[in-house]
């Protein structure tokens, strides 16, 4: 049984997430932790940590890497979680998945202070994400972290500092950037072929009260096996709750439930597409009207965001993004719109389904404006070395992290497009909570209610 830290305050974390723990060991010895990023040589092994060993990193996460492990010569060399279970579980798994064995950490402190670990894969409650992975970079580490990369802007500034400054190789788990569907799609829309983007429709329907619910766990976790005061790290100090740990999307401000999690990987596509940062605007509303199990965070919402030049109010598009967790009807929709036809991520189909027709066009004297039809490439495509399970996505952005760890260059899904996700989704969960129409101050890096 390990004690907690009663004098883990928000300061101490912000402290080591700012400047990392770590880092004054690199200076000592006159390398810099930019400088470090080019020690791993072509045939090095690189050594991960595991942060959090979540069902998330045990599922999917776990049989990506272990996809491409062996030919780019990368193994787990530990675990930290601050349950003493998740620890012991971690140990067995790997040592059942690979035959070695790894070393435990009770929390990210001790993990950074270790010699021998190159890289960590961050995969914690989401409002951890941004504060860990910024401390593991300032420590000199290369970092593979979870959506959604912050859960308010002040945790993103930190992170997207932290990567600035060090160099370090960041990829947000945004899988949807190495998938070649996406990529595909990506090319197709910057090569002007599909005309303007004129609206997009989103939508990530379940029927399940169970989701993100794990009563079993709630009941067997006993506060004296973990950390509390640390897992809130710098969120309010409050007494002891099993559900906030474990359940932690359902409850604000751990997590912003439906926006961070679902959201965060549907508009990013948007920005990428676009080329866009942001939302010019947002307006939301949402609730909880089906499932009253004591959640915080709402099973339905609905926010229509503006997208468009600031310095250009006649060009732009609408996004409509809906989600709830009380009817799946409809499913999981990505829907992109040009005057000439429609591009759907849901079929991979590109086609002139309501493009301008010849009827139509010539009412007014125009020619008609419809699409070639033609289908993106699978999703499911994946060449690794041994497959070992996972989603075919997962895997190949586990991969570019990978192979970025080895070349330094720039990750599909790079800190930007991370900070660019999480304003999105403040400003979508701002404009829900205050019922008002939400901007964002470019300058100032602000979110402003009207």
């Amino acid at each position: 049984m390990e004690k907690p830290n009663a004098d883990y305050s928000r300061r101490d974390f912000i402290k080591k997430a700012a400047i990392g723990a770590g880092v004054f060991g690199l200076s000592t010895m006159g390398m810099s932790a930019k400088s470090y990023a080019n020690i791993i040589g072509a045939n090095d092994r690189v050594r991960v940590g595991i942060i959090g060993f979540s069902n998330r990193f045990k599922d999917s996460l776990v049989p990506s890497f272990l996809n491409h492990a062996k030919e780019l010569n990368f193994e787990f060399v530990a675990v930290s979680d601050i349950w003493n279970r998740r620890r012991d579980e971690a140990e067995a798994y790997i040592k059942q998945k690979t035959g070695n064995s790894i070393i435990k950490y009770r929390n990210n402190d001790e993990l950074h202070a270790a010699k021998g670990i190159d890289a960590v894969i961050i995969s914690t409650a989401d409002f951890q994400h941004a504060l860990m992975a910024a401390q593991a970079v300032r420590s000199g580490k290369d970092v593979y972290v979870e959506k959604p990369m912050a859960e308010t802007l002040e945790d993103a500034k930190i992170l997207l500092k932290a990567v600035k400054e060090t160099g370090k190789i960041l990829q947000v788990g945004s899988q949807r950037r190495s998938a070649p569907n996406y990529i595909a799609a990506d090319e197709y829309i910057k090569s002007g072929k599909f005309g303007d983007i004129n609206m997009v429709e989103m939508t990530w329907n379940v029927n399940q009260p169970g989701r993100w619910r794990l009563p079993k766990l709630v009941s067997e976790i006993r506060e004296q096996d973990t950390d509390w005061n640390r897992f809130l790290m710098n969120r309010p100090k409050v007494a002891w709750d099993p559900r906030k740990y474990l359940e932690f999307r359902l409850f604000w401000p751990y997590s912003s439930g439906i926006w961070g999690q679902w959201m965060a990987h549907q508009i990013d596509t948007v920005h990428w597409f676009s080329g866009l940062d942001h939302p010019r605007s947002v307006v939301a509303n949402g609730g909880i009207y089906t499932w009253k199990d004591g959640r915080e965070n709402p099973d339905t919402v609905t926010a229509v965001m503006d997208y468009g030049p600031n310095n250009d109010p006649t060009k732009g598009f609408q996004v409509l993004y809906s989600s709830r967790f009380t009817n799946s009807a409809g499913g999981t929709k990505e829907l992109y719109y040009s005057n000439a036809g429609m591009l759907n991520l849901d079929t991979n189909q590109v086609s002139s389904e309501g493009g301008l027709s010849e009827k139509s066009a010539a009412e007014m004297g125009m020619k008609a404006n419809l699409l070639q039809p033609f289908t993106l490439p699978s999703a499911t495509k994946m060449e690794t070395s041994a497959n070992t399970g996972g989603d075919p996505m997962t895997s190949l952005h586990m991969r570019n992290w990978m192979d970025c760890v080895r070349n330094r260059k720039t990750p599909n899904a790079h800190v930007q497009a991370g900070y660019n996700h999480s304003v999105a989704n403040i400003m979508a969960r701002t404009a829900m909570e205050t019922g008002k129409r939400v901007t964002f101050d470019d300058a100032r890096q602000e979110v402003i209610t009207s």
